[in-house]
């Protein structure tokens, strides 16, 4: 991914900073897009991956709509120029505050998470004299097999509708003129690289709807979410996942009836691998059981490892490649400057021989990677570097 060319003009920055391909990124959502227009499904972005301003426009610029998880996700959508009609506002604690703002707005859809926050939302939508359409999210207890703390689809999460709770639903629906129910949503987890999971949210989805259809509600909408994952050991041998063979599971195991919309709500899958976090070599502290490379990009720049354990491949970026390929390598703890012994990328990582200054790379950090900065230890805010402003 990253040619010599590149590499010497990130030796010319201050680090650490985020660089962004986004010429990878449009060509993701070209994919993305065309493989989803083969079926006839529908694509919304999930703003919680990354809300940098250029990525975020790249994405409106594609054509495609926005799932929200705040009130302020959904006015940035709106500041970016994403259509309105294409914008869902989810989120299991959507705040009075919140709703009003998302009404004033008339956004596509509320996808709802609780019966009492459905009532909230009839009653808030009534007083305003608005309609207020809305997709139930309903928690389908499918295991996402991946990591426990991105699980959000079993019975112990606390994310949808409990099964028990429909009924209740529907009768609130019936109490609110205010109220219309355009559809159901699902989401089971992220990062989920096993299709077979997809498949059984797909046999969920479907008695679901059955359910619903034997009650007289032909909904327009079966929001299925999104999760798909990305390759973080080898970002450069799979740049664009298999979007073909993800829709294809859809369109095979979803039984749509009449002229039902599929919606996906894809994050991770579109913005991942066009985000690198880069930074320098601070000090390398060699001992007998441990050889630490200490950077100058913490955890206050890239959450992940320390939040759940995640994995991101740690490039060595200085030196020619002849140079890097006779090097010795050797095992380091590649860690941050942050107070905190969870300030960690990578334990034992084999790089090569390594010194103050040399430029690291940790690949496939464009999604919930600049969106999790913060500035613990008072740090500086992290910067972001595009490709087309050093090509």
């Amino acid at each position: 991914m990253f040619n010599k060319n590149i590499i010497a003009a990130f030796e010319q920055k201050e680090t650490p900073f985020y660089y962004y391909d986004l010429d990878l990124l449009r060509a993701t959502l070209n994919e993305a897009l065309k493989e989803a227009q083969v079926h006839g499904f529908h694509v919304h972005y999930a703003l919680k991956a990354n809300f940098n301003d250029r990525v975020l426009k790249t994405i409106q610029q594609s054509g495609i709509g926005a799932d929200c998880v705040s009130g302020n996700e959904v006015l940035k959508a709106i500041e970016i120029g994403f259509d309105r009609n294409m914008i869902v506002f989810a989120g299991v604690g959507k705040s009075d505050k919140e709703i009003l703002s998302a009404l004033e707005h008339d956004i596509f859809a509320f996808n709802v998470e609780s019966v009492q926050e459905l009532e909230i939302i009839g009653g808030l939508a009534q007083k305003k004299n608005k309609i207020a359409k809305v997709a139930l999210r309903i928690n389908p207890n499918v295991d996402a097999q991946t990591h426990k703390y991105i699980t959000t689809g079993l019975d112990e999460n606390k994310f949808g509708i409990k099964t028990w709770e429909l009924n209740d639903c529907l009768e609130l629906i019936k109490k609110y003129p205010s109220l219309e129910l355009i559809g159901l949503h699902f989401h089971v987890g992220s990062q989920i690289v096993d299709m077979n999971v997809f498949k059984s949210l797909c046999v969920k989805v479907n008695e679901f709807n059955n359910w619903f259809d034997e009650r007289g509600y032909r909904l327009k909408v079966l929001n299925v979410g999104g999760g798909l994952g990305v390759d973080y050991t080898n970002p450069d041998g799979e740049p664009i996942v298999d979007f073909r063979r993800y829709f294809e599971i859809f369109n095979k195991f979803l039984e749509r009836k009449g002229d039902q919309e599929v919606h996906f709500e894809l994050g991770r899958a579109l913005v991942s691998q066009c985000g690198s976090l880069i930074s320098r070599v601070l000090y390398v502290k060699n001992g007998i059981k441990k050889n630490f490379l200490i950077l100058d990009a913490g955890m206050t720049e890239l959450m992940r490892p320390a939040l759940y354990q995640a994995y991101h491949k740690i490039e060595h970026l200085s030196g020619s490649e002849i140079e890097m390929h006779e090097k010795e390598l050797v095992h380091y703890d590649v860690v941050g400057p942050i107070c905190e012994s969870t300030d960690c990328f990578g334990k034992e990582v084999e790089l090569p021989v390594s010194h103050r200054g040399d430029m690291i790379a940790i690949r496939t950090a464009g999604a919930y990677g600049e969106v999790m900065a913060s500035k613990y230890n008072l740090r500086d805010e992290i910067r972001y570097v595009y490709n087309d402003e050093i090509q």
